[in-house]
C-alpha cells in the first residue's frame, strides 16, 4: 500500500469531527482521579499499555471507527498484511468525502434556516454584524468592554441541540479575557451588566467560520446561554 494513503486517511478523519470546545479546549479541566474498578490490573505492563491506549484515544477523531482502528493496530503489531488494497482505500476516501460534504451541506442549510426563523422571535434583536441576542435578565453591576476579564457561567450548543461546552456541566464558572474569545462574544457580552443573563445566537462568521474546530463543524451557528457573574 502507498505510504501516502494512510496519511490521507488520517487527515480526512482527523478533520472531519462533526460534533468544540469553546473555552475548555483552551483551558482543559484537570484530569479526574478514578479509583480502580473491578477487573483492572496491577501488573505494570498492563497498566502502562492501558494508559498509552487511553492517551491515544483522547487524540482520535470522534469520526474514527474504534473497532477498525483497534484491528489495524493489532494487525500491524503482528505484521499481518493489511486488509485493504490501494484501490479500496482510494474509493473509501472519495466516498467518505462525498458523505461528509452531504452532512455539511445539510448542516449549513439548517443553520441558515435557524437564523432566519430565530430573528422573527419576540425579544430577539439583531445587530449590524448579524449577531442575534436576547437579554433574559439585565444586571445592575459593571458593564464589560472588549478588554475586560469576565467571570461567567455558560452553555454552548449547535442548532441541533448538541451541547459542545458547558461550565454548568463542569460545576464551576469560567474566567477569561473577553478579547480572547470569538467575535460574537466580544460584541455580545458588553450588552450585559454584571448579574445579567443573555442568549447569544452567533453566525459562523462571528464564531469559527468555514474552518470550524475540533468539535464544531464548519459554518456552524452557535447558541450560548451566558450568565455574567463578574467583570474585572
Amino acid at each position: 500500500m502507498s505510504k501516502a494513503l494512510p496519511v490521507a486517511v488520517a487527515v480526512i478523519l482527523g478533520g472531519a469531527a462533526l460534533v468544540p470546545v469553546f473555552y475548555a479546549s483552551q483551558h482543559p479541566a484537570p484530569a479526574k482521579t478514578h479509583r480502580a474498578s473491578a477487573g483492572t490490573s496491577s501488573e505494570p505492563k498492563k497498566v502502562l499499555s492501558y494508559m498509552q491506549g487511553y492517551q491515544m484515544g483522547g487524540q482520535v477523531s470522534p469520526e474514527m471507527d474504534i473497532d477498525g482502528f483497534a484491528q489495524g493496530l493489532r494487525d500491524a503489531r503482528e505484521h499481518k498484511p493489511h486488509a485493504y488494497n490501494d484501490q479500496q482505500v482510494k474509493e473509501a476516501i472519495v466516498n467518505y468525502q462525498k458523505e461528509l460534504q452531504g452532512k455539511l451541506s445539510s448542516l449549513q442549510e439548517k443553520n441558515k434556516t435557524f437564523l432566519t426563523e430565530n430573528a422573527k422571535k419576540a425579544g430577539v434583536k439583531t445587530t449590524a454584524s448579524g449577531l442575534q441576542y436576547e437579554i433574559i435578565k439585565q444586571g445592575t453591576g459593571k458593564q464589560a468592554t472588549a478588554n475586560s476579564t469576565v467571570k461567567v457561567n455558560y452553555e454552548g450548543k449547535l442548532v441541533d441541540g448538541t451541547v459542545f461546552d458547558s461550565s454548568y456541566a463542569r460545576g464551576e464558572p469560567a474566567e477569561f479575557p473577553l478579547a480572547g474569545t470569538i467575535p460574537g462574544w466580544i460584541e455580545g457580552i458588553p450588552l450585559l451588566k454584571e448579574g445579567g443573563s443573555i442568549m447569544l445566537y452567533v453566525p459562523a462568521k462571528l464564531a469559527y467560520g468555514e474552518q470550524g474546530n475540533q468539535a464544531i463543524p464548519p459554518n456552524s451557528v452557535l447558541i450560548f446561554k451566558v450568565d455574567l457573574l463578574a467583570v474585572k
